[in-house]
């Protein structure tokens, strides 16, 4: 089996939000897949997709102020800024973490550890809806 889907998420604040539910609502034919691969795509360059905690809403909020501190906005020398000043923090933000991740599929169901979830990184103050393409390969379940 293979399935392609172009998922819109909606839009969200500068964060980090948790996005497993939304994007297993859009795909229900995982459910039908006994072994495979989900992999997911993000079509921006200053928002950032990644695995990590699920249940502690604080990591979400300690990611931020972590990633602010690193790559702060505002900050002099910066020469492409023709969004604004949170222009490139969000683009070295979106290539430290990355655009895509492969998650196993078992018994139709993502193979995440208890604590893992999926977090969209939004690293522009409003960076609107975004768009992940998700693709699924693997063997339906008889």
């Amino acid at each position: 089996m293979w399935q392609q889907r172009l998922i819109r998420l909606q839009p969200r604040p500068r964060g980090f939000h948790l996005i497993t539910d939304e994007i297993l609502a859009a795909l229900p034919e995982l459910l039908d897949c006994r072994v495979g691969l989900l992999h997911l795509w993000l079509r921006h360059t200053s928002a950032s997709l990644t695995i990590n905690e699920n249940a502690d809403p604080a990591v979400r909020r300690d990611f931020e102020r972590f990633f602010a501190r690193l790559v702060p906005q505002g900050a002099s020398g910066y020469e492409h800024n023709d969004e604004g000043p949170d222009d490139l923090p969000a683009h070295f933000k979106a290539s430290l973490l990355g655009c895509q991740v492969s998650l196993p599929v078992s018994a139709g169901r993502l193979a995440l550890g208890t604590w893992q979830g999926l977090y969209l990184g939004e690293h522009r103050e409003q960076g609107g809806a975004r768009q992940v393409l998700a693709t699924l390969h693997g063997e339906v379940a008889q």
